[in-house]
C-alpha cells in the first residue's frame, strides 16, 4: 500500500513501468525454487518421503499393536491376580473356618475327656469310700467279736468251774470265732 501510494514527480506510480524479466527479483527467486523442485523430483525425494512416511505410519501401526497386546497382557495379568487373590482370600477363610471347627471339636473332646476324667474319679472316690466303709465295718465287726468272744468267756468261767469248765469255754470260743470270721 504504501508502494501503491508513492508516486513519482510527474504523478505516475512507480511501477507503472515495466521491468524486464531478468531483473525482476522475484524471477531470480522463482528459477532457484523450480530448479531445486525439479532436482528433488529427479531424485525421486517425493517417493522416499511417500515411503519415508509410510514406512513412519507403519511403525507407528505396530507400536499401537504392540501397546494394544501390552494392555491385554496387562489386563490378563490384572484378572490373573485379582483371582488368584480371591482364592487366596477364599482359601484363608476356609482355613479359619476349618480352625474353628477344629477348636469347637476340640473343645468339646476336652470337656468330654473332662466329664470322663471327673466321673472316674468320682467312682474311684466312691468306691474307697466303700472300701473304708467295708473295712470300717469289719474292724467294727471284729472288735464285737473279740468283745463278744471275752465277755462270753468270762461269763462262762464265772459259772462253770475246773476242767469242764476250760474244754467248755475253749470249745465255744472256737465256734464263735468260726462264725463270725
Amino acid at each position: 500500500m504504501l508502494i501503491a501510494e508513492t508516486t513519482t514527480e510527474t504523478g505516475h506510480d512507480a511501477h507503472s513501468e515495466a521491468t524486464p524479466f531478468l531483473l525482476d527479483t522475484a524471477t531470480w527467486v522463482l528459477i532457484p525454487f523450480l530448479i531445486v523442485v525439479f532436482l528433488f523430483w529427479r531424485m525421486g525425494a517425493h517417493k522416499m518421503l511417500g515411503s519415508a512416511l509410510d514406512k513412519r505410519s507403519i511403525e507407528i501401526a505396530d507400536e499401537l499393536d504392540q501397546a494394544r497386546t501390552l494392555r491385554e497382557e496387562a489386563q490378563e495379568l490384572l484378572a490373573k491376580y485379582q483371582r488368584r487373590q480371591r482364592e487366596a482370600e477364599d482359601e484363608a477363610k476356609a482355613i479359619i473356618d476349618q480352625a474353628k471347627r477344629d477348636a469347637k471339636r476340640m473343645n468339646e473332646e476336652m470337656r468330654t475327656k473332662l466329664e470322663e476324667q471327673m466321673e472316674r474319679r468320682a467312682k474311684a472316690a466312691e468306691e474307697k469310700i466303700a472300701r473304708a466303709e467295708a473295712q470300717a465295718i469289719a474292724e467294727v465287726r471284729n472288735k464285737t467279736a473279740d468283745l463278744a468272744i471275752a465277755a462270753a468267756e468270762k461269763i462262762v468261767r464265772d459259772r462253770v468251774e475246773g476242767q469242764a469248765q476250760n474244754a467248755l469255754v475253749e470249745k465255744a470260743i472256737s465256734d464263735v470265732r468260726q462264725r463270725l470270721n
